[in-house]
């Protein structure tokens, strides 16, 4: 199938490149991004080493684009990605890593090891507005490291989660912080981001029936951080469950947790894997950073335990959480 990916000049947009480069199914055909970057080949904008066949691609403009294509990466700011999107979504599937539709009744936040079935908002979504396309979501970086996690202890019942993240500074974009105002501190807020942790997690975990999403019910309060790290979030949780596993049984849960084994999926790797200390200099690219990794998971009372859990921002948490999200349409006929 052939692909364009909008924004692809961005941190997220070269990662969709290397990610696509050589995919069994998709095939990078459009590179697009703002007009400063028009007539430029990939190679001149690019932060790493390209083949030669990506490398020389030009780039088109966001403005002019309108070519046909199978589907569409975007990886544009949440600022332009709405009526951009929905001018795409008419004719083409959309797979967007922006904050825009996420929140919308009709739009599925997807993570397929944890919500597959909510692929199913997608024919309701096409109804709703009489699209041939449509736009499908993942979620905020840190949410999707979260909701991993969560999902593989949710057979115990949650009731209540409180979640600290240690966010890399490239999950600010290019531009989103200056070498000075990171190094040597810790910047205890990040705008918004709170709010997308607690909304998504609750949306992503909820239930799926008569075209529509009820959310979760439970409890969740998050605070956001962002640390001199390069890549990686790490998150210190917290969680109350109605049942009262032991610390094995909980471990075990995560070990086990691989939904999505069977279909091959080429992006698909183990969701979660136990280290004793995860760290994300060390562990953030295990399974070519789709895996999500955990520990430190200690009993803290009656049904309330407390773990780390940290996972690569730019591919679990964004690029290559939207192209698994692409194959999972892909191998069930969406598309």
């Amino acid at each position: 199938m052939e692909v364009a990916i909008l924004g692809a000049t961005g941190l997220v947009g070269q990662t969709f490149v290397r990610l696509l480069e050589g995919h069994p199914c998709f095939e990078i055909k459009h590179l697009v991004a703002s007009k400063r970057s028009k007539g430029k080949r990939f190679s001149e904008v690019a932060t790493w080493e390209v083949s030669e066949e990506i490398g020389e691609m030009k780039i088109e403009s966001l403005e002019e684009f309108n070519e046909k294509v199978d589907l569409i990466f975007s990886a544009l700011p949440s600022s332009i990605a709405r009526e951009v999107e929905e001018k795409f979504a008419k004719r083409v599937p959309v797979f967007s890593n922006a904050s825009s539709h996420r929140y919308e009744e009709d739009v599925p936040i997807l993570i397929p090891e944890v919500n597959g079935e909510h692929l199913g908002l997608v024919e309701a979504q096409r109804d709703n507005r009489d699209w041939e396309g449509f736009i499908l979501t993942n979620p905020n970086c840190s949410t999707a490291i979260l909701a991993i996690s969560l999902k593989a202890l949710s057979k115990f019942g949650i009731q209540r989660v409180n979640v600290v993240t240690m966010q890399a500074i490239s999950g600010a974009g290019f531009s989103g912080l200056s070498a000075m105002q990171i190094f040597n501190n810790v910047i205890p807020y990040i705008e918004k981001e709170e709010w997308k942790i607690e909304n998504e997690s609750r949306k992503i975990l909820g239930k799926f029936e008569n075209n529509k999403i009820t959310p979760a019910s439970f409890e969740i309060s998050a605070i956001t951080t962002r640390v001199p790290v390069l890549h990686g979030h790490t998150e210190a949780v917290f969680v109350e469950l109605e049942e009262d596993p032991t610390v094995e049984e909980l471990k075990k849960s995560f070990e086990s947790f691989d939904p999505l084994r069977s279909l091959k999926l080429p992006s698909y790797a183990k969701p979660l894997l136990y280290r004793e200390i995860p760290q994300p200099k060390l562990h953030r690219d295990l399974g070519r950073g789709m895996t999500v990794t955990f520990g430190r998971m200690e009993k803290i009372g009656e049904g309330k335990f407390k773990y780390i859990t940290l996972g690569h921002n730019l591919i679990r948490g964004a690029a290559g959480g939207s192209i698994l999200n692409a194959e999972l349409a892909y191998v069930y006929e969406i598309l």
